[in-house]
Parts: structure tokens; sequence; C-alpha cells
């Protein structure tokens, strides 16, 4: 491992002559450290959230602070950063003391030619270390997805099987309300009950619709397509939607890749979440929609797809209410609400779910109450991309 460059060096000790003897050792073993003499606990807490350090050295024993204190608080606010007591009055007891509280060396003034080696196996440990918390934090990530995709699927399957049972008794009931309506004659009293009925019928179809959606049972168009100019068609229908209380702030990457999908319905996605913001902004705000060209090259990186690639990026982001942590894991499930009975049928964001994910894409939401909610999508790049799509503007 190379060693870095300066070598950013927080010194916890009272006596400059002795923090230049460690920095003129550690010049001497071929680092260039940039340093910091902190000798009180505030100055130490100041210095800890003032900059990241690659190393703390900590005098054992000074009239305002002691290693001990000083390690408690460089374990609270840096914990990966390694930690060295060096002490011209280090005992053995001292020293097992301050490796059971955590340290991880230490180091006698009379033998300093020992700390540039435990500086160097340290920050290796050190990056090891960052290095497993990370690969942990993606597993935990990854199985989190898959526990999220498998609960999806069947729930999806159970959707498909409802909506599928449900549709053949809807064909039944239009029909048969549409040969009522020939036998009648114009003037019949009884024309308004059975439009009516139809009209009921046709809505509860286009919410079979949405569950087929949701549940990849309905086949939707692949062409190749430009995000920008499916957000610029989208906004015609988008700001009679919102009203004027809400702004619209679009933000157009150009050029940006093409991807494949349906336009119709990726403008179906725009207004279900338009309508979610809408909601959540009861006093109005903002819905900042942003297109970007994204490359992920690490496999598992936090709210990102899974497998590197080339990926078109959709943020919709409203200023509203937030989504409560518990609401979260559940808002993209079939009939799922948190409205007032009769103002919802919680197949919105289920169908945004369907359909990104029919597209190859996937979908993250980064939400806090009373901060507003901002949903990201991920669209695989074309991979006959044809030529790069400019803003609708330009």
């Amino acid at each position: 491992m190379p060693l870095p460059q300066p070598l950013n060096v927080l010194l916890v000790e009272d006596s400059a002559d002795d923090a230049e003897l460690l920095l003129r050792e550690l010049l001497q073993k071929g680092f260039t450290p940039f340093a910091l003499r902190v000798d009180t606990n505030e100055t130490l807490r100041q210095a800890l959230t003032s900059r990241p350090w690659h190393v703390v050295i900590s005098d054992n024993k000074m009239p305002a602070l002691n290693a001990k204190e000083a390690l408690k608080l460089t374990k609270e606010l840096a914990p990966n950063v390694p930690f060295i007591v060096v002490s011209g009055t280090l005992t053995e007891e001292h020293a097992v003391e301050a490796m059971r509280s955590g340290a991880n060396d230490f180091v006698t003034k009379d033998k300093l030619h020992r700390l540039a080696p435990a500086i160097e196996r340290e920050l290796v440990e050190a990056a090891r270390r960052v290095e497993q918390q990370r690969m942990e934090a993606a597993l935990a990530e990854s199985q989190q997805r898959l526990r999220q995709a498998q609960k999806m699927e069947a729930v999806g399957q159970l959707a498909a099987g409802v909506a599928h049972d449900f549709n053949n008794l809807l064909a039944a009931i239009l029909s048969y309300a549409e040969l009522i309506l020939r036998s009648l004659p114009p003037d019949c009293p009884q024309r308004g009950d059975v439009e009516e009925i139809k009209n009921v019928a046709d809505r509860a179809a286009g919410i079979v619709r949405q569950l087929l959606t949701f549940s990849h049972r309905q086949a939707l168009g692949r062409d190749v397509l430009s995000l920008n100019e499916v957000v610029h068609q989208g906004l015609s229908v988008l700001r009679p939607l919102l009203g004027r209380s809400i702004v619209i702030d679009v933000n157009y990457h150009a050029p940006l890749w093409n991807i494949v999908g349906d336009q119709s319905q990726l403008e179906q996605v725009l207004v279900n979440l338009a309508v979610n913001a809408r909601d959540a902004m009861p006093r109005g705000g903002m819905l900042r929609i942003t297109t970007s060209n994204v490359t992920i090259q690490k496999p598992a990186m936090p709210k990102a797809p899974t497998a590197p690639g080339s990926y078109v990026r959709l943020d919709v982001e409203d200023t509203g209410l937030g989504i409560a942590p518990d609401v979260l894991p559940k808002i993209f499930e079939p009939f799922f609400t948190t409205k007032e009975i009769g103002k919802g049928t919680g197949l919105g964001l289920a169908s945004v779910y369907g359909i990104i994910e029919e597209c190859g894409g996937s979908i993250f939401v980064d939400s806090q109450p009373g901060k507003g909610a901002r949903f990201t999508m991920y669209f695989p790049r074309a991979l006959d991309a044809g030529d790069q799509s400019k803003s609708p503007a330009g």
C-alpha cells in the first residue's frame, strides 16, 4: 500500500518539543506529515470534526487530558482512524490498559524507530476495516434487495391471478351492459343507469390494467426513447395536474443516452409520481425532475442497480411532507396507501414499480418526514444507442 502524501497526523501532545521529535522521525522514514497538535478535550473534539485524519498519536498523560480520554473521544468521532500511544512514561501496565481500551499500538519515546512501521501497519489495517465495512454494507443491501424482490414477485403473482379472474368478470359485465344499451331506445329512462354501470366497469378495468402492469402481465412497447423527450411531452399533463402552487423545475442532461421502453407508460410514471408529490405538498412547493447519464462501476452500490453498466437516471424530487421510515418499505406494494378510504387505490406506485421493472430498470426512494421525497430511477442504456438525444430546449 502506498503511503498517503501528505500523512494527516493529529498529535495529542502538550509538549511542542516532543511533537517536533515525532514529526522528524516520520520525515526520516519517508512520510510527509501534515500535523496539528492539541492537548485538551475541546481542541481534540474540534480537530476530529474539522478534517479527516490518517492517524492519531497521543501522549499517555497530560495536564488537561490523558490517552484513555483521547481514545474514547477518537473512537466516538473517528472510529476507523488508528490510535497510537507514544509516551516516555508508559509502563507495561499502562500499555496493556491502552490496548484493552482500543488503542491500536503503543510506542515508548526511547524506541521511536517503531513508530513508522506501526503507522504503516495500522494504515493497511484501517483500509482493510473500511473495505470490510463497505462490503458488509453492500451485502446487507443486496440481501435486502433480494428479499424485497422475492416479496414483490410473490405479491405480483397473487395480483396477476386476482386481476385475471376479475378481468373475466368485468368483460362479462361490460358485454351485458353493451347488449342492454343496444336494446334500449334512446329515450329510455334506464339508459343512464346502464351507462353508469358501464362507466364504473371501465374504471375497474383501468385498475385491473394497473395490476397487470405491476405483475408484468401487460405487454409494454419496446421502443428506443429519450427520457428528455418523455419528460418534455409529459409536462403538458403535469402543469395543469399540479396547479399553480407547485413549481416544476426540470433539469435536462444533454446529450442523454437513449433507453428502451414504452413512451405512454413512462409518461404514466411521471403522472403517478407527480400526483403523489402534489398530495404531499398541500400548501405548494417544488417538483424537481432531473435526467442524467450514470456509469455504475462497482457492484452492489447502495441505492443503485446491482449490475455495473451504463444507465440513464431519472430523479423526481418534491419538497413535501416526506415519508415515514416504517412506510418506506411498503410503498410499492399494490393496494398499500396512507390516504383516506376512497381517496386512493394504492396502485399508483405499484404500477410505477412494474413499468420500470418491465423496462429492465430499478427504482429507489429516499425520504425523511418533513424533508420531501426523492424517487430515483435507473434505466439501462439502449444497446443500439444511435444518436444521443439533446435537451428539448436545445
